[in-house]
């Protein structure tokens, strides 16, 4: 495996951790060094709370089981409703916020027929618009610092639709295309958005499958996945992840190369069925888009076709259909194609659908307005019944937008619409469904958008209704099947008082809505060849959209699996050219190929288990911490730092880098012709996490490898350490140490190493006079004092030693420089919070430094010099004051 993969100062938030999933996120974030905030409301499967106490206990205990690991954790008991207190109590415990892992779910499982709307609203409520309310909050945050991390949870239902999850469907395909336009806004700043499809056993899972199954879904085997999707050395965006029993695949959009109309008379719902098998062939042409088709060309073509074929005839007589934003524009096509092929039509608009309807009358047909909102469907579905006695097909078409960026989008601009276009959607559907399902007969037409399917930029409310209206279309095709009721859904692009505003007059012209209504024709007449499927149309042109998988890999999960291990496998997961993809219909043919999957795994070998961690053990008292203030120069006379009864005794700071001696790092491992003679300190950072300093305790340490750097005849390696206190988990002191290994280098790894703010700063001096200096004369015997603290390099001591390293004698410690520096620092200056370092030249014991320092706010840069020699120790350097320190220890 490679290096660990450790989320050190990011704060994650993750909603519905309260178990299941989401739990197993919690713990596993805070295991890997992150500030988890745990949120959950505490309630059932199904929304229903037991009482403030329980959720809270929820949460809470969650929380406790980071703690006692070492890790750093709050409790949230807030609905995702109100993500803005979500992300505020990250912000207060931790100061911002970094990853946002939208998890929290509802089911409200019912059959379509016997569907409440406070069912269908309240799956909304959670999934989408709690999703949408975290991530808003937590938005500007991810843009200031110029990095973030979002995770939306989709779910197979959504993709593929499920039998009486029409509510929950329509969420969980939303969050995919609201996850796609917030990947495309996010770019600039460094924010991916990725969506993760999980077959996990969780408190929605545990009651539809049997208990041998369950065990292999375990949420641990879906964690590493999202970890080092929302890692910060990844990039990948804009993704599609399904997931469970150790098998990992992705998904995309494959779009037919279609079939192409001559844009005239012959351009009608029978031509379209003579080019059926053209319109849904992938065998050649295909696209995997990320975005809409660029119909202009193909627009250019179309005028120079030879009339279309027809295939057979479609009609409409006595069939009622309603029309919904039929007024105007698409709409009215729609209504006057139906009506002259025979049917009796509904023109629903809030504008003025009776212009449309005294067209069609003029024309011969029959026709009648309807006023009413969509979000009204039964009053809707009733003029058509007053009117005609039945309803037959509903050509769900209305809509409006709202669009603006997501980082200046309000919540009313979310929600109109979510409620005009989904909600809608589902309102006229409903009401018409008692009708369809009676007759046993029955055709719905949604409409979706590619700024659905791929996401558009300023379009995050939009992009989540449109993909929303296909996962409602997808369970709906399931369930009214049976009945001989056919639901599909289209994606069209024509000209409309929508796109008017972005349309050329000559672009309008080409992209009549004339050239949508054939293809809905053909879906809403009786010789509609399928059900549940997806369609772009646009400038006489028809093709069909799909699902494309990866063929993935399944991991043998008997030891569980580690996130480096799915690191080493990504480019094999996301390989979609490989032979192996594969075209899921359903939810079954999903669900199956991740099983064969993982069942090949078994066969493979286990994933290693995570190496056992070096923990080091260092206990100090009041001994230990005098021997250091000796090694670092106080004198018999600073009691405070040599005598134990004194009111201020204490250690002087820099004692924190003492136990990072306990650990070390495996750089053997690490580099090639390690030798530890060519070794040399280049940097350290040090920061004290808690103030004061217990006087005595036990210490937990252990090391993590951040950077291994190439630079060609050399090589740098950067560790970190955090020593906790053993009894109660608390972190004392945080260690970024970096070392320059001569003759290690030229292995081809990276060559440049990250910027990691103060630990990397490179302080340089303002140009002008220093506001500190203060000199101390080391001790012939000063190394030999300090290496008794826990450094036993043979360098510091050992003449023959230090001559193999071309020294003329033993050298002073770099650490017991900084430990001197930081100690005449405090003096002046009063305790730090951190202090960094570069080691820029050696010290032999018995020479003076000299520390000269400029104060810059809370900040002092200073620099270490050898007076005798005229050289310089340390530079580079910088201490960050407590902001609310003590003038003296």
């Amino acid at each position: 495996m490679g290096k660990e993969l450790r989320f050190d100062d990011k704060v994650v938030v993750i909603t519905g951790a309260g178990g299941g999933l989401g739990k197993a996120y919690a713990l596993f974030f805070g295991a890997r060094g992150a500030s988890v905030v745990v949120n959950d409301l505490g309630g059932s499967l199904k929304g229903e709370t037991d009482g403030d106490a329980t959720g809270k206990r929820v949460a809470d205990g969650v929380v406790d089981e980071i703690i006692k690991l070492g890790g750093k954790a709050v409790a949230n008991y807030d609905s995702v409703e109100f993500g803005d207190k979500i992300v505020e109590t990250a912000i207060k415990a931790f100061g911002t916020v970094h990853i946002v892992i939208n998890n929290a779910g509802i089911l409200r499982d019912v059959s379509f027929k016997n569907m409440k709307d406070q069912d269908f609203k309240l799956v909304q409520l959670v999934h989408v618009y709690g999703s949408y309310k975290v991530a808003k909050a937590a938005w500007p945050h991810m843009r200031k610092q110029k990095f973030g991390r979002i995770i939306n949870t989709a779910s197979a239902a959504g993709l593929y639709g499920n039998f009486g999850q029409t509510n929950y469907s329509a969420a969980k395909l939303a969050l995919v295309g609201f996850t796609e336009t917030l990947a495309k806004e996010g770019a600039k700043y460094n924010i991916t958005a990725n969506a993760i499809v999980p077959i996990a056993a969780s408190r929605m899972t545990e009651t539809i499958l049997p208990p041998d199954v369950l065990d292999k879904l375990k949420p641990e085997y879906v964690v590493p996945v999202v970890g080092y999707l929302v890692h910060e050395n990844t990039k990948d965006t804009w993704g599609i992840y399904e997931v469970g029993a150790g098998a990992v695949t992705k998904l995309r959009w494959q779009r037919a190369k279609g079939a192409l109309f001559k844009g005239d008379d012959s351009f009608t719902p029978s031509a379209v069925l003579k080019k059926w098998d053209e319109i849904n062939d992938f065998s050649a042409g295909s696209e995997f888009p990320n975005g809409s088709k660029d119909l202009l060309a193909i627009a250019e073509s179309s005028p120079k076709l030879p009339p279309n074929a027809q295939g057979e005839p479609v009609e409409f007589k006595d069939k009622v259909v309603i029309v919904t934003g039929g007024g105007a524009g698409i709409g009215r096509a729609y209504s006057l194609l139906l009506a002259k092929l025979g049917a009796k039509v509904v023109v629903n608009d809030l504008g003025n659908p009776q212009a449309v309807v005294d067209e069609i009358k003029a024309a011969g047909g029959i026709a009648v307005a309807d006023k009413h909102s969509v979000t009204d469907g039964p009053a809707v579905v009733k003029t058509a019944i007053d009117a005609f006695g039945a309803v037959h097909v509903v050509i769900n078409n209305a809509g409006i937008i709202r669009d603006k960026s997501f980082a200046n989008i309000s919540d009313q601009e979310w929600n109109i619409i979510q409620d005009v276009h989904l909600f809608g959607t589902y309102s006229v559907t409903k009401a018409a469904w008692p009708y369809l399902l009676k007759q046993k007969y029955g055709r719905v037409i949604n409409t979706a958008s590619t700024s659905g399917i791929y996401g558009n930029f300023g379009q995050s409310n939009y992009a989540a209704a449109k993909l929303g209206i296909l996962g409602f279309s997808r369970a709906l095709a399931l369930e009214g099947q049976k009945y001989n009721i056919l639901v599909n859904t289209i994606a069209p692009t024509a000209g409309t008082n929508m796109t008017s505003s972005v349309f050329t007059e000559e672009m309008l012209e080409q992209f009549k809505p004339q050239y949508i209504a054939p293809l809905v024709g053909l879906l809403a007449s009786d010789k509609a060849p399928v059900t549940g499927h997806l369609f772009e149309t646009g400038a006489g042109w028809i093709a069909r959209t799909r699902w494309q998988r990866t063929g993935g890999h399944a991991f043998n999960v008997s030891n569980g699996l580690p996130i480096e291990s799915v690191a080493a496998k990504w480019e094999k997961i996301t390989n979609f050219d490989d032979g192996r993809a594969t075209y899921p219909e359903n939810a079954s043919e999903s669900n199956a190929g991740l099983f064969e999957l993982a069942a090949e795994a078994e066969s493979l070998d286990p994933e290693p288990s995570p190496a056992p961690k070096d923990i080091g053990v260092y206990e100090y008292d009041d001994k230990k911490i005098i021997l250091y203030n000796l090694g670092v120069g106080a004198g018999a006379k600073d009691l405070k730092y040599t005598y134990e009864g004194d009111d201020d005794f204490g250690p002087v700071p820099s004692f924190g880098v003492i136990p990072s001696f306990t650990v070390h790092a495996p750089l053997n491992d690490l580099v090639p012709n390690f030798n530890p003679m060519m070794l040399l300190h280049g940097e350290q950072f040090l920061e004290i996490k808690k103030w004061p300093i217990p006087p005595a305790t036990t210490l937990l340490t252990e090391l993590n490898v951040l950077d291994v750097i190439d630079k060609g005849k050399a090589a740098i390696v950067t560790t970190e350490t955090v020593s906790r206190d053993k009894e109660t988990g608390d972190a004392i002191f945080y260690n970024v140490s970096s070392v320059f290994i001569r003759g290690s280098g030229g292995f081809g790894g990276k060559t440049k190493a990250e910027d990691r703010g103060p630990i990397t700063a490179a302080n340089k001096p303002p140009s002008r006079a220093p506001d500190f200096e203060a000199s101390y004369k080391t001790s012939v015997d000063q190394a030999a004092i300090y290496r008794l603290s826990g450094d036993f390099n043979p360098l510091h001591i050992d003449p023959d030693f230090a001559a193999v390293g071309n020294f003329p004698q033993p050298i002073l410690h770099g650490l017991a420089t900084m430990g001197i520096s930081s100690r005449l620092l405090v003096e002046k200056f009063g305790v730090f919070k951190n202090i960094k370092v570069r080691f820029t030249g050696h010290v032999f014991p018995g020479e003076t430094l000299k520390v000269v320092g400029w104060k810059e706010g809370n900040k002092v840069i200073f620099e270490t010099r050898v007076v005798e020699r005229g050289t310089t120790a340390i530079s580079a350097a910088a201490i960050e004051l407590l902001s609310n320190g003590q003038p003296k220890l």
